[in-house]
């Protein structure tokens, strides 16, 4: 999937513009444009929210001197819109069916009970990590919002790759805690 990164200086400055003449304010909207897409793809439950938020800048950049002319209203639906179809087209590729039959009823636990068993295995499993693996996946998630941007691109250049690379390290680190707090927690439930 493409990145906002390989956008060409051109395609990010005629997104400013269309978000705003001013450019200071058209910054800010675009700060919190990507914020609220990565949101949108969370609570849609997307995989890669913030791969989704950098194709849909993608999309819009290839398009935006076609669009832009006759485009009336606030420039940021299109873009909602834009991530509305990136929804739409992640769904038709997960398309995972399970059947439930002969699925026993996991014992039901409160919402605070889950949340520190989840804990308790998060920090059970970042200790069985590596010290290099646990620092980075620390670091990739210590920030938020604009810094969160700016501390990942420094990360890649202390490690001496790109973004993209860094990612996959993440995601990488990411599934083996994934396995890793599953197991734990199958483990406290047969214990409970």
């Amino acid at each position: 999937m493409a990145r906002y990164l390989l956008l060409p200086p051109e395609s990010f400055e005629d997104i400013l513009a269309w978000l705003n003449p001013d450019r200071e304010l058209a910054g800010q909207m675009y700060v919190q444009l990507r914020h609220d897409l990565e949101k949108l793809f969370t609570w849609r439950g997307c995989s890669d929210p913030e791969g989704l938020t950098d194709e849909v800048f993608d999309r819009v950049a290839k398009k935006i001197h076609v669009v832009r002319p006759t485009y009336e209203g606030d420039p940021r639906f299109y873009f909602r819109a834009v991530a509305n179809n990136l929804v739409k087209e992640n769904y038709r590729q997960i398309k995972t069916h399970a059947s439930l039959k002969g699925v026993e009823s996991p014992i039901q636990q409160t919402p605070e009970s889950r949340s520190e068993d989840v804990h308790h295995c998060l920090q059970v499993c970042l200790q069985e990590l590596s010290t290099q693996k646990r620092d980075l996946i620390i670091a990739y998630y210590a920030k938020e919002k604009q810094a969160k941007i700016d501390h990942r691109r420094q990360l890649a250049q202390e490690y001496g790759v790109s973004v993209e690379t860094l990612r996959v390290r993440i995601y990488r680190i990411g599934v083996l805690l994934a396995e890793c707090i599953e197991r734990c927690l199958k483990q406290k439930s047969k214990q409970n």
